[in-house]
Formats: structure tokens, C-alpha cells, sequence
């Protein structure tokens, strides 16, 4: 079975929550299936990594989305109805190779990962083809929720994006075989936006093994915030942390420190680094498992997330426990919720965080592993997409 992988970034290195799922995607699918992957690079670091892609046994092609170019025709068309996610992710020269490959590989199953892909498998020459949409999260959702807690003019850009992504979204459902989400809240928020379309939920897995600490559990009252630093709800979440959870926090316990750990930290993230107040920024590191295995407790204080945050999973699997918002923990599995603690409130973060700090390392590493993670393994998690996708394949070739 030919397997066509579209993805708005390069699946590698699995260190970000969007490189992550389609990595484990293509690790999974690769040894069963004839896989081309097909992605948007944005950096040249990140078309440096298409060959460690390619040791999976994948054929890939990466292409530049060039982000001036990108902007800037975005900005010329706000008055249009295309979504700007569409706009942004665009780069030369893909169409030719598209259609290169569909002359001489023609695919028997799209797989496009979120919306930001599907939009070129619903044009010419992918159309052609079934297809299968991993949107993971409902976008349009997301952008609807940023428009609400936003000030003027970005919560108008917001809205914007909103109405026109979840226009897309919805002939995008209709047309695809089949939809992938992420839990059954991003489903119930599809079906709500296009009823009677076929959506499956295959959460996100969690690779544990690797992030089982060796030592001891730290006894520093140190807590850690993982993520993209410059993706705006982790920015948003960073800035309400340090400013209306810390010092309460330090009030009571002046050795507690926050790491904020993550790549490219905007401008706002970056001056939040002051070590004289407890406060340090570290950017980009190669290798998360140091910060977490040094650290008491975890948090995930995003006022505005959808889908699950692989960056909890991720705490607990390090052997900590994790303090979380309301969209966080509703996103979670159940399986987890016992090594969460829930903060509705910049009050209640102080005090769940203080009186997790307040145990010792072995008692928090006790709550951390009363997550089942076991049962979330990628090879289980991702057990139905293969079926999934030869389902599709053989459905349409007796449609044919």
C-alpha cells in the first residue's frame, strides 16, 4: 500500500508536539507501507534533519515555506476568506513535486496531517485520491478561544481565522474518508461542526522508557514548565505564571525556582529570565530529560489549549507530578488524572504546587507513577491507523 504523508513540518527531531505525533505516525506506518512523506521545512536546520527521516525507510521531500514571503501575502489578502493557516503554509515548488509524484508513485491513501496539509489534498492532483485527515485538534476551535482572551486587532485576526478555518474544516470532513482527532472532546467539537462525518479518536502515545529517571528524585523545590516558547498560548501561559503564580509561591517557599524550558522563547519569555527572582529562561536545549529529572513539579498553566499536552505526559513519565489548568486536564486521559493536580486559579496553582513541594521526592514520584502510561504507548495508540488507512484503500479501489 502507497502511503502519501503530508506534513506542515519535517517529522524530525520528535521534540516538539507537532513533530512528535507524525514522527511516531511514520515510525509505525513505515515498516507496513510503501511511505512518502512529503513536508514543510522552516528553517534550514530543519531540512538538515530529512535524512535521519529517511533512516525510517521513507522516501521525503522537503520543501522551504518561506516565512517573509508567507507574511506578507497574508497580510495582503486579510480582506479574503482564506484562512491565513493555508497562507502561511505554502511553499514553492509544491505543487510540481506533488504532481511528480502522483505521475510516477501515484498514492493509493493521503494521509494529511491537520488542516494545514488537507488544503493541498483537496486540490488537484491529490483530489483524485482518498483521503485520511489527522486534524488532531479542531483548529478553528483554538483560534476562536485565542480571539476571546485577546485585545484588539490580534483578537480580530483571531476571529477571523476562526470563521474561515472552520468553514474549511468542515467541507474538509465531509470530503475526507475518514477524520483523526485526538480525544473525544476534538470530536464532539467536529461533529458539531460537521455532523454525520466519519471521525475516529486515536490520542497521542507517550515513548516512557526513555524518560524514566535513573536517580533519585530531586529534593529542590524546582518547577518546570516545558514547550514551544514562542507559540502564542505557551508565551500566554509563561507570562500569567510568573507574574500571578510565582510570587505567591515564593512568598511562602523564597527557594522555589521556575525553569522555562523551550525553543525559540519570544521576546516577552526571554525577559521573564532573572535568576535574583527565581526565573530561568533556558531556550533551546537538545535534550529536555536533564530539566525534568532536576525538577519537583511540573506544570502545563496554558489558559487556552486544545487537543492533549504530550508536555504532561511527558513530566510524568520523568517521575513528576504535574499541575495543570482546566483545558489541560480536560484534554488529558483519564488514565492520568490521578498524577494531575487541577488549578482553575492563579490561587489554586499556588497552592497545589506549594503543597507538592511541601513532600518529599519520593512521595511525588509516587503520585507521577500513579499514571498508567503503559497503555499509552505509541504502537498501542496508533494500532487502528494502519487498518485504518488498508480499509480506505480497499474501499475505494471497489468504488473503482
Amino acid at each position: 500500500m502507497r502511503v502519501l504523508y503530508l506534513t506542515h513540518r519535517l517529522p524530525y527531531a520528535p521534540n516538539r508536539g507537532d513533530r512528535i505525533r507524525a514522527f511516531h505516525t511514520i515510525r509505525t506506518l513505515a515498516p507496513r507501507t510503501d511511505m512518502e512523506v512529503v513536508s514543510l521545512v522552516h528553517d534550514d536546520h530543519e531540512l538538515a534533519q530529512a535524512g535521519r527521516l529517511r533512516e525510517l525507510g521513507v522516501r521525503v521531500t522537503a520543501l522551504h515555506a518561506p516565512r517573509i514571503r508567507n507574511l506578507a501575502n497574508a497580510s495582503l489578502r486579510l480582506a479574503g476568506r482564506q484562512p491565513l493557516t493555508h497562507l502561511l503554509l505554502d511553499a514553492p515548488g509544491l505543487s510540481a513535486a506533488l504532481r511528480t509524484i502522483v505521475s510516477e508513485r501515484p498514492p493509493d491513501v493521503v494521509l494529511a496531517y491537520c488542516s494545514g496539509m488537507a488544503r493541498f489534498a483537496l486540490e488537484s492532483p491529490l483530489s483524485a485520491f482518498p483521503l485520511i485527515v489527522d486534524l488532531v485538534d479542531v483548529d478553528s476551535e483554538k483560534w476562536a478561544a485565542l480571539a476571546q482572551s485577546s485585545a484588539w486587532p490580534k483578537s480580530w485576526i483571531y476571529e477571523r481565522e476562526a470563521l474561515h478555518l472552520s468553514e474549511f474544516e468542515r467541507r474538509m470532513a465531509r470530503v475526507a474518508a475518514a477524520t483523526l482527532v485526538i480525544n473525544e472532546r476534538e470530536r464532539d467539537a467536529l461533529r458539531t461542526l460537521a455532523p454525520a462525518t466519519a471521525v475516529t479518536v486515536i490520542p497521542n502515545g507517550i515513548d516512557f522508557a526513555p524518560l524514566a529517571p535513573a536517580g533519585a528524585p530531586e529534593e529542590r523545590p524546582q518547577i518546570v514548565f516545558c514547550g514551544v516558547m514562542n507559540y502564542t498560548p505557551n508565551v500566554d501561559a509563561a507570562l500569567w505564571f510568573s507574574r500571578d503564580v510565582l510570587p505567591a509561591i515564593r512568598a511562602r517557599r523564597p527557594d522555589a525556582r521556575l525553569v522555562l524550558v523551550g525553543s525559540d522563547p519570544a521576546p516577552a519569555v526571554r525577559r521573564l529570565h532573572a535568576p535574583d527572582r527565581g526565573i530561568e529562561v533556558t531556550g533551546t536545549v537538545d535534550d529536555v530529560r536533564p530539566y525534568l529529572w532536576r525538577s519537583a513539579v511540573a506544570v502545563a498553566p496554558l489558559l487556552t489549549a486544545r487537543g492533549l499536552q504530550n508536555k504532561v505526559l511527558e513530566a510524568l513519565a520523568a517521575g513528576l507530578p504535574a499541575v495543570v489548568s482546566e483545558p489541560v486536564f480536560d484534554g488529558l486521559p483519564a488514565s492520568v488524572h490521578r498524577a494531575c493536580r487541577l488549578a482553575p486559579s492563579a490561587d489554586a496553582f499556588a497552592d497545589e504546587v506549594l503543597s507538592l513541594l511541601a513532600l518529599t521526592g519520593i512521595e511525588r514520584r509516587t503520585i507521577a507513577a500513579s499514571a498508567n502510561l503503559e497503555q499509552l504507548s505509541w504502537e498501542s495508540q496508533l494500532q487502528p491507523l494502519y487498518r485504518l488507512l488498508e480499509d480506505t484503500r480497499v474501499s475505494n479501489a471497489i468504488a473503482v
